[in-house]
């Protein structure tokens, strides 16, 4: 779809008839006689002509290219014309919010219920397997670190599918020394999420006479004091980070704060110079230590969890690099990725699906909508590679767990349950990486302390 440098590849006569006739109006009927491959060319030359635009705060351009684009995309056409609704969408939200007053009025009414988020991401989970194969690795994972252990504690950092925990307590119980006491501590934002899971749980944990506690803790991830999840002296610690972690690459405001100073400091400091005096002392060593650390909430969080001494951590994470500051490699980034996203629902469900339109609409939409509109600390989607997470996981002083042989082999008989034969899995250094056709979308590792 594109080349390396983010440009478009697009030399087609359509492309060309269609940016030479910009200037024509808003009615253009010859688009009724492109053929879909024809008009996918055409949306992906627009797409990043408009997102060029929109960077360069050209916007009676971009206008221009967002009429264009409404001609030919739609939500309920053919995937190329889905995405470029979604983006086009995005890329008018980024516009509109140089003017505060007519955003906030056109989205006042927007409104987004919990019960619907928990159904779309339980959709999410059923259509896919990527989810599935990323519990099933944490939960072998957790099964084989904590053999022999007696008080095993684990931390669901994102709590939201009671079905992981479900299999586990399940594996716990067939244990040839007999099951563990078990502690599952879930962290959510939603605290029916949190009733809902501790029920299922507690009763299964009942049923098979396991030892059980569960510890409800309601709280966004970037708001989680470390401290209340309440690690005992004896228990054996297991983490489970799925999707969650890339929300704390946003900025750290305190941070930010913090190098701002740093510059008026700077500032005060060559005024001093200039007027033939050496800073003092006093004001040399207000410049904050904070200044010389990356801005991100990521590597203090990590540094916390380590503190706790977990005997392992799995990490499943978005593998695509959505945290670049440039718009333009933001956008040709995800557009590759969301392509196979919606790839896979094309192959999975009918284009006329309740189920498939809440999930594009509600998730990929939303998701798609903040990285490309958004900026700051308002942006979470903040996706990277898994060679970026190995780096940062490194520093913060954890070793990285080769997947056992057992634990491959379920994930890929998992795999071969689905009848679609887009989905690939690769084993890279010791993680997996989860794929459509040859497009890599997600990745699970596994980590414990260094010494």
């Amino acid at each position: 779809m594109f080349q390396d440098d983010g440009s478009s590849s697009v030399t087609s006569t359509p492309v060309q008839m269609f940016t030479s006739m910009s200037g024509m109006g808003s009615s253009y009927p010859w688009l009724n006689e492109l053929k879909s491959e024809e008009r996918g060319l055409c949306l992906i030359h627009l797409l990043l002509t408009c997102a060029k635009h929109v960077a360069s705060s050209n916007f009676e351009h971009a206008n221009i290219a967002l009429d264009q684009i409404s001609h030919l995309a739609s939500p309920e056409g053919d995937t190329m014309q889905r995405i470029a609704s979604y983006f086009a969408e995005a890329l008018a939200n980024r516009m509109l919010k140089t003017w505060p007053g007519i955003y906030k009025a056109i989205h006042s009414t927007k409104t987004s219920f919990a019960s619907d988020n928990i159904l779309v991401k339980k959709m999410f989970f059923e259509c896919f397997p990527y989810l599935k194969i990323a519990f099933v690795i944490t939960n072998q994972v957790i099964i084989e670190a904590m053999e022999g252990e007696k008080m095993v504690h684990v931390i669901d950092l994102n709590a939201a599918e009671p079905t992981q925990w479900r299999a586990l307590i399940r594996d716990l119980s067939a244990r040839p020394e007999g099951p563990p006491h078990l502690r599952i501590t879930g962290v959510h934002q939603q605290k029916e999420v949190l009733d809902q899971m501790a029920r299922v749980l507690i009763e299964d944990a009942e049923k098979l006479d396991i030892p059980f506690q569960f510890n409800p803790i309601v709280t966004k991830l970037e708001n989680l004091d470390v401290e209340k999840l309440n690690v005992k002296t004896g228990e054996a610690l297991a983490i489970s980070s799925v999707l969650r972690f890339h929300s704390l690459l946003a900025p750290d405001d305190e941070v930010v704060k913090s190098r701002n100073n740093f510059q008026r400091v700077f500032q005060l400091n060559q005024k001093e110079l200039v007027n033939g005096y050496s800073p003092s002392q006093d004001t040399a060593s207000s410049a904050p230590l904070s200044t010389t650390i990356t801005s991100t909430k990521i590597d203090g969080f990590l540094n916390a969890l380590r503190g706790l001494s977990p005997k392992v951590m799995v990490v499943a994470e978005q593998d695509s690099d959505h945290n670049k500051s440039s718009l333009m490699e933001r956008l040709s980034e995800s557009l590759y990725f969301y392509a196979a996203l919606f790839d896979c629902l094309e192959s999975t469900l009918p284009r006329t699906s309740t189920e498939r339109l809440k999930v594009e609409k509600m998730l990929f939409g939303e998701e798609i909508n903040n990285i490309i509109s958004c900026e700051g600390g308002e942006r979470k989607e903040r996706h990277e590679k898994l060679e970026k997470w190995v780096q940062r996981l490194e520093v913060a002083g954890f070793g990285c767990v080769p997947l056992s042989y057992y634990a491959l082999l379920q994930s890929r008989r998992l795999l071969q349950g689905y009848s679609c034969e887009g989905y690939r899995m690769k084993e890279e250094n010791g993680c997996v990486v989860m794929c459509w056709q040859d497009r890599p979308l997600f990745s699970v590792s596994a980590w414990k302390c260094r010494r």
